[in-house]
């Protein structure tokens, strides 16, 4: 019902910025809160930035500071900026979205992933 499709991952060297979007769609009522996970190789998927209806952000303390994450609601498209990155940001970045739909509340829908390599 509905689809995230993700976009904008690659390799770039260690101080270099990305920027990664995910486009919401489907049957679509309201987007809660959108986001950006992440999963790297032997550890456990972690939240790297949410942002939710109010515009309030939170970020995990390991970017906080070189990642913005923004939203364009009518597009129900959420952006990761992010700039200074570092090897240890070397991941495959998960989008999702707290979706209602006309059958269901508040569900979380989620991208395939892309991957983000970072050379030292």
């Amino acid at each position: 019902q509905v689809q995230l499709v993700e976009s904008g991952g690659g390799l770039v060297q260690a101080g270099g910025s990305l920027r990664l979007s995910c486009a919401a769609s489907g049957s679509i009522l309201n987007i809660n809160a959108m986001g950006w996970y992440r999963q790297a190789p032997g550890k456990q998927r972690e939240l790297v930035a949410r942002i939710h209806n109010s515009s309030f952000r939170n970020y995990a303390d390991s970017v906080a500071g070189r990642f913005t994450i923004s939203r364009d609601n009518l597009k129900n498209t959420v952006y990761l900026q992010m700039s200074s990155l570092k090897p240890e940001d070397t991941a495959v970045y998960y989008c999702y979205a707290d979706v209602a739909t006309p059958t269901r509340d508040n569900y979380d829908y989620w991208g395939q992933g892309t991957q983000v390599t970072v050379s030292s």
